[in-house]
């Protein structure tokens, strides 16, 4: 296939991983920010064919992974909540919160149905005037300018019963969050392809000269991650500090204007609670002002309740690179796929799901 088949090359993949062991000279961290490259590093084994003081760290790149166990305890009071039709990503079903998961919601008697794009949300508001729609919008850049198109799209038709639960997170504050902690070992990033996509990587330029660490954009194929790989090295053993591209036949410095238009206009950058990692500053979207009426937790703001208190999942470590999924007494065990206590595992972008995949018979 064009485009696809050249960067899943095994002998292009050999020589990456050569010239990054004939190039590196000491231990270097790198952080991949993209849940879909932990699972193709682990899948293709390129995290076995780096250096041995090459260590990739698995950062908080999956939305799945960081949307708060507050919004899924909201979404699970929603969806009780009578005549409400509450609309969401299949993953999300099985995430828990601390009042249990939006499947748990649905075997109880909740109308809870998986949708593969907010649009399907508006067509099921649209089809059914009678009920309350709520779409959980989750997402970093990548899936956010849909959910805009869908509340522009309900807005258009001048629909009363649809509105979104919003927990759109961004991907550039999370990464300042990591590189400001006291405790970050991360050197360089690769920056997830996609999200760019969209934003561009402008907005990375200031944090790679703050910080002083190599950010590059990166694919998710086994040669577009080892050429990541060996940009970033590149990088660092050269001791500069720069936003790099590797990901050119999909991203552009400036992004994808129309879709930044439609984010513009729908939403406004606001703090976000990220799982395992507390609130970050301008870190998430919601509903600005003139689309307030489309807000889920203003329109049924007796039923999304209170925060609880963190359950005892260590995904959160797991998230800010400071474990791997096996440091974990429950991986494998007590804590599968099947019966997941984090969304770590839940998720299909998620570390623990990647290693239980992966690496489960080497743990």
């Amino acid at each position: 296939m064009k485009y696809v088949d050249e960067y899943r090359d095994p002998a292009a993949a050999r020589r990456l991983a050569g010239a990054i062991r004939a190039l590196v000279t000491r231990p270097w961290t790198i952080m991949e920010i993209c849940g879909g490259q932990t699972h193709s590093l682990l899948r293709h084994g390129i995290d076995q064919m780096l250096p041995e003081g090459v260590t990739l760290l698995h950062g908080p790149g999956c939305p799945v992974c960081v949307t708060a166990a507050e919004v899924i305890d909201q979404a699970i009071a929603l969806a009780a909540t009578p005549g409400v039709i509450l609309c969401s990503f299949g993953d999300m079903l099985r995430v828990p919160g601390e009042t249990g998961s939006l499947l748990a919601a649905k075997a109880r008697g909740a109308d809870v149905r998986m949708v593969y794009s907010p649009l399907d949300a508006v067509a099921l508001a649209r089809a059914q005037p009678e009920r309350e729609v709520v779409f959980l919008a989750v997402g970093f850049e990548t899936t956010a300018p849909a959910s805009a198109m869908a509340v522009l799209a309900a807005a258009e038709a001048g629909l009363q019963n649809f509105s979104l639960l919003v927990a759109h997170v961004l991907v550039p504050p999370a990464i300042a969050a990591l590189l400001a902690a006291p405790d970050n070992r991360v050197q360089g990033f690769l920056a997830a392809g996609h999200v760019c996509t969209v934003m561009g990587y402008n907005e990375y330029g200031p944090i790679a000269r703050r910080y002083g660490v190599p950010i590059v954009v990166t694919g998710f194929e086994p040669v577009d991650l080892l050429q990541g790989i060996l940009s970033c090295l590149r990088q660092l053993e050269a001791g500069r500090a720069e936003v790099e591209n590797a990901y050119g036949r999909s991203v552009r410095a400036g992004g994808n204007a129309p879709a930044q238009a439609a984010l513009r206009q729908v939403f406004a950058v606001v703090p976000r609670i990220w799982r395992g990692m507390g609130e970050i500053p301008a870190s998430g979207l919601d509903l600005a002002p003139a689309y307030a009426r489309f807000d889920a937790r203003a329109r049924f703001r007796s039923a999304v309740g209170t925060p609880a208190s963190a359950g005892p999942c260590i995904s959160g470590e797991i998230l800010r690179g400071r474990s791997r999924p096996t440091a974990c007494p429950a991986f494998g065990t007590g804590c599968t796929p099947e019966h997941p206590l984090g969304a770590t595992m839940v998720s299909s972008e998620g570390a623990c799901a990647a290693y239980y995949r992966y690496r489960r018979a080497a743990a």
